[in-house]
Parts: C-alpha cells; sequence; structure tokens
C-alpha cells in the first residue's frame, strides 16, 4: 500500500563529475588504436541521481564541488535538468574525471580523477539547504575522504535533529576495501536506508547469499534495497525480505549511470508517497531507461 506524499525536497550531497564515454565494439587493444564512439557527459553519481529524481518532477537540491574550469557547464546542465544546484568552486583543483570505457555489453570500466570532488567538506554545508526538504541522499563517495566523512556526519546529525530520514549508496567495493570496512559500516551507522548493488551487500553483509545480505543490511539500518543490474532488485525491511522486484527490459547501449537512475527514481517515488516495494519498482524503470542513453543522466530537450 502507498503511503501518504511527504511534501517536500530531496536534499542530495554528493559528486559532480565530466563523464568521457567511450562506447567500443571491439576489445581493447594494446600499443595500437581502437576504434570508439567518444562523448562527453555531465556525471558523477550525487548528480546522476539528483538529475533522474528531478525527472520525475521532484524538486531536487545538490551540494557538490566543481573546478573554475567546468563550473558553469554543469551548472547549466544541473539547471537544465531542473536540479536546484549549489555547486562550490575549486580554485585550486579541477571538476572530477571519469573515463568510462564501455564495451559491446554495455558494461563499463572507469577511470577516475576524482579532482575537486573529494576537496568537498563541513566548510561547504549550508544547514539552510535543510529548510523543507523531506529526505537526505549521501552519495557514498563522500566516505572515502577525512573531510567527506566529516560533511557526511555533520550533515546526518542535522537530518536527524530536525526529524529528516538519510540514505547512502555505497558507491564503490574497491574504494570501500581501501578505506577499510569496519571505519566505512561506522560511518554509515544509524542511516536508514542504504542502497548497494550486489557485490557492495556481499562485501558490507559478509554474505555471498543476496537474500541474506538483503535481511542483514536491513537489519542493520531498518531498511535496504539491493540492485541486481538487469534482474532487478531486493527489498528488505528491519530483517526481512519483503519483495524480489524483476527487472525491467531495456536495449542495453551504456551502463554509466544505471545504479544513480535506480535511486534517483526510488527516492522520487518514495517522496510521492510510493512504499518500499512500489518505489523499487519505479527505480527498476529508471535503471532500465538510463541504459538506453549514452551517459548516466536522463535526455534533456535542448
Amino acid at each position: 500500500m502507498s503511503g501518504q506524499a511527504l511534501g517536500g525536497a530531496l536534499l542530495v550531497i554528493g559528486d559532480v563529475v565530466t563523464d568521457i564515454v567511450a562506447l567500443h565494439a571491439n576489445a581493447l587493444a594494446p600499443d595500437t588504436d581502437t576504434a570508439a564512439r567518444i562523448a562527453f557527459r555531465p556525471g558523477g553519481s550525487g548528480a546522476n541521481t539528483a538529475a533522474w529524481a528531478a525527472s520525475s518532477g521532484t524538486e531536487v537540491r545538490l551540494l557538490a564541488r566543481v573546478g573554475a574550469n567546468s563550473a558553469d557547464w554543469h551548472r547549466d546542465e544541473l539547471r537544465v535538468a531542473g536540479v536546484g544546484a549549489h555547486l562550490v568552486v575549486d580554485r585550486e583543483a579541477a571538476t572530477a574525471v571519469v573515463i568510462s570505457l564501455v564495451d559491446a555489453a554495455a558494461e563499463r570500466t572507469l577511470v577516475t580523477d576524482s579532482g575537486a570532488a573529494v576537496r568537498l567538506g563541513r566548510c561547504d554545508w549550508d544547514a539552510a539547504l535543510l529548510d523543507g526538504a523531506a529526505h537526505v541522499h549521501l552519495s557514498g563517495y563522500l566516505y572515502f575522504t577525512e573531510r567527506g566523512r566529516q560533511l557526511a556526519a555533520t550533515v546526518h546529525a542535522a537530518a536527524r535533529e530536525a526529524g529528516i530520514p538519510v540514505s547512502v549508496d555505497p558507491a564503490s567495493t574497491g574504494f570501500i576495501e581501501r578505506l577499510g570496512l569496519l571505519v566505512f559500516l561506522a560511518a554509515v551507522d544509524g542511516v536508514g536506508l542504504i542502497l548497494p548493488n550486489l557485490a557492495e551487500a556481499r562485501l558490507l553483509a559478509g554474505t555471498p547469499d543476496q537474500v541474506a545480505a538483503a535481511e542483514r543490511l536491513s537489519a542493520r539500518h531498518g531498511e535496504a534495497v539491493v540492485t541486481l543490474g538487469a534482474a532487478g532488485a531486493l527489498a528488505a525491511r528491519e530483517g526481512t525480505l519483503l519483495a524480489r522486484v524483476p527487472g525491467v527490459a531495456a536495449r542495453a547501449v551504456d551502463s554509466t549511470g544505471a545504479g544513480d537512475a535506480f535511486t534517483g527514481g526510488f527516492l522520487a517515488a518514495r517522496l510521492a508517497g510510493a512504499d518500499l516495494v512500489e518505489a523499487t519498482e519505479a527505480g527498476c524503470r529508471t535503471g532500465a531507461a538510463a541504459v538506453e542513453v549514452l551517459g548516466g543522466r536522463p535526455p534533456l530537450p535542448r
């Protein structure tokens, strides 16, 4: 059964990235050229999530840090996407860049220069961003630097005091392992909703069984939604699996940002009054839509 619409904004704290997407039909060839279709796109996990949520009609705000080299372009792209962009312009570091190598099966390999994104910190926080907010979403990339963890803790405490629910997307198994699993788990303790992919869920829960992972994470956080790619997602609450939601058929072109799209669609649905399972179904629809386009954002009229 659907719940009541919360009637407030979604606040996303995260990253803005310049994506360089290279679609290559053949395997990468060492010591020579590999033909590819290459495109520049606005990206970043936090910004992508915000854009997909806004495409569903939700009021969305985004706090992120960008370099002066591309701040105007990213601000304009977010404005066109319907996102209220609160971008801190870094005069020392350039905007983060990700090179996404996408093969014929639409699977991606990422090469990342985190740039200004990892310099987002507590000094960039403005408590006024919580005014009228109904939900706060924290990108997992925040947790991989000390200043990001400090910001996440500050925002989480402020949201808790204001009675605003908080969610986290764990973001990257590689970064979690580099940081240390116990450090990450301690940093996200108290978050009421966690949205990992299957690899992240297995790592965080300490089990290869996908259902057990979803149930363990939901017991720890209250709610957990584990994305399974084309297979859909698992929705669990307080230690019990509620549903295995099937995936939505799609003609895959590029999987970049599919998880961000799922999160954006899921959170927009929750704010509109959907229950956990209905929101998971909405997330599967936006995730499927994302793999049919190049880059990590919804297509926009120009």
